[in-house]
């Protein structure tokens, strides 16, 4: 950084004496003159400066630090998360599997086979008449339904167009 005493950013005031006016019909122009040229003077032995005091680093928390610990616990979360629901995905299939089995013992125990019991062949068997009347058969109807349709009203149209088998 350059301070305004640092000798190593020289800087050149304009002065009166550089700038030379000149006066021409078309108005007054200026002229620069080219400034000085910087001669170094041989300096005599300098006093030495005092000595610095020393300085002590400053703690620098760099932004990757705190981004690594904020995506270590991110990380942790979702790993937390995905845990929980794979525990709670295994505790409904068990959940299921249980009641699936209870399910296979309930039909398993209806199913079973128990004996009849014996048909009771010391009372005569007596058929009854049923109460039903009688199915009385019907013609099919094969007529077409009256409609609007012109090829509906004519009922041997389709017959007569067919060409014969040969």
């Amino acid at each position: 950084m350059d301070t305004p005493n640092s000798k190593y950013s020289p800087k050149f005031a304009k002065t009166s004496s550089q700038i030379a006016v000149q006066s021409s019909p078309r108005g007054v122009m200026r002229q620069k003159s080219p400034p000085p040229l910087a001669t170094k003077k041989p300096s005599l032995v300098s006093p030495k400066s005092p000595a610095k005091e020393n300085t002590k680093p400053q703690e620098i928390k760099l932004h990757t630090q705190q981004r690594a610990v904020k995506r270590a616990m991110f990380n942790y979360s979702v790993a937390t998360k995905l845990y929980l629901l794979e525990q709670q995905k295994k505790q409904v299939e068990k959940l299921q599997k249980m009641i699936e089995e209870e399910e296979i013992r309930m039909l398993r125990k209806e199913m079973i086979p128990r004996a009849q019991l014996m048909p009771l062949f010391d009372r005569p068997f007596f058929p009854q008449r049923s109460n039903r009347p009688l199915t009385v058969p019907r013609e099919p109807s094969f007529h077409f339904a009256s409609s609007n349709c012109s090829t509906c009203s004519e009922p041997y149209t389709f017959f007569n167009t067919m060409k014969p088998i040969k």
